[in-house]
């Protein structure tokens, strides 16, 4: 007797397309040492790489003071969509909030062109290499958001950057004081499933195959990295998010070396979480503020700090700093917009997010009196008077009007 009959059927189907999609397979790609072969190669290549890069690691050079600099140069990069809207803001406020010192030479204000995506495409580099030059003449760089092509190969622009500029340390702040949320975010922003993200393997119609890295180096300076910066604010604790029941390998190494480094710090308490349970403790009101620094893998950390975001009012409100010990890049968190772009609503974008790495750019090169200007300023214009809202449409502020609105409270 069948208890199911429509189900029996959809099994027998099942069965018999099976069968015949292992003929197909057999026939198609019955010989599979070329793939193999090939897949071979392309592994020893990259692991080899990888190998160098860590021994590169290990061998680093200790961190740029920039309080010895004489000159401080910050470059300008307006990437693409909304980016060069943003930034010409961002531009506008660091001149008048630095109009000292740019006018006694110790900054200088670079503008760098080319990082479009039609450029990027027409040279067939996710960065191309005058670009990085220009880049690389600086010693700090804000950003504002590129675009990835979907199909193809280019790599991620920045993940191009933060690997040339070694730049390891993404932080990113998450801040509700009425709900008594002061959230700091330490991605490992080098390695993990982003590092090779354009160098898988794939058997057409088959399979594809993408790979993870994990070095004791870089865990060991990302966690670092977090433990410090606990220590040097007062912070009583560090969530270290991985997968590691899952991924044994490299998060299983990502949370062993983050509790070797937690060793050394006895007065920070450090507790191991997996990433599924933390994305609901962040929207979880009864336990969320007991939270202070985290610190966790490339991927893990680029979809948790966008759910964090939210949490503070958007995407649009967040910077993000890119930090590495000869180099450091702030950039807004959000995307370059294309479709805000393609329905003429460019205009209204929301500089926050630009405006608060700004000021996170301005801490790092230790410009903190300025910081705090700008901070206070942001505080009074998002969080209290509120008397101009961006929206994104056409019913709120422009991005001009709202700079000049946090202009005129500096």
């Amino acid at each position: 007797m069948q208890l199911y009959p429509e189900a029996e059927s959809h099994l027998k189907s099942r069965r018999s397309s099976q069968i015949r999609r292992t003929g197909k397979f057999v026939r198609r790609y019955g010989d599979l040492e070329k793939y193999i072969e090939a897949a071979t190669a392309q592994f020893e290549k990259l692991l080899k790489e990888q190998l160098a890069r860590a021994e590169k690691m290990a061998a680093a050079e200790p961190p740029k003071d920039f309080a010895s600099l004489d000159k401080i140069t910050v470059g300008l990069c307006g990437g693409d969509g909304i980016g060069p809207i943003i930034m010409k803001e961002a531009r506008r406020l660091l001149a008048e909030l630095l109009k000292d010192e740019i006018g006694s030479g110790k900054i200088v204000l670079r503008d760098i062109e080319g990082l479009t995506i039609e450029n990027r495409l027409a040279k067939g580099e996710a960065v191309p290499a005058d670009v990085l030059a220009d880049i690389k003449a600086c010693d700090v760089i804000l950003k504002g958001p590129t675009t990835t092509p979907k199909g193809g190969t280019m790599e991620s622009a920045n993940v191009t950057l933060r690997r040339e500029l070694d730049l390891y340390a993404n932080v990113r702040p998450v801040s509700v004081p009425e709900e008594g949320v002061d959230w700091m975010f330490y991605r490992e922003n080098t390695e993990g499933e982003y590092t090779l993200g354009s160098k898988g393997i794939e058997i057409p119609g088959v399979l594809s195959m993408d790979f993870k890295v994990t070095t004791d180096c870089g865990t060991e300076r990302i966690a670092r990295a977090a433990f410090e910066y606990a220590k040097n604010n007062g912070k009583t604790n560090v969530a270290i998010v991985t997968k590691a029941n899952i991924m044994k390998k490299t998060d299983g190494k990502f949370s062993k070396i983050c509790n070797e480094v937690a060793a050394q710090y006895p007065e920070i308490k450090a507790e191991d979480w997996y990433i599924d349970i933390m994305t609901a403790n962040l929207v979880n009101k009864a336990i969320r503020n007991q939270f202070q620094v985290f610190v966790m893998p490339n991927l893990y950390g680029d979809i948790i700090t966008d759910e964090a975001a939210e949490i503070q009012g958007g995407v649009g409100t967040a910077g993000s700093a890119n930090i590495g010990d000869r180099y450091a890049m702030f950039e807004a968190i959000h995307g370059s917009a294309p479709r805000m772009i393609e329905e003429g609503l460019a205009d209204y974008a929301n500089p926050s997010s630009i405006f608060k790495a700004a000021e996170m750019l301005l801490r790092h090169i230790g410009l903190t009196a300025p910081a705090d200007r700008l901070a206070g300023a942001l505080h009074t214009c998002c969080d209290t008077e509120k008397k101009m809202v961006v929206t994104g449409l056409a019913d709120g502020a422009t991005c001009k009007e709202f700079a000049d609105y946090v202009m005129s409270k500096l």
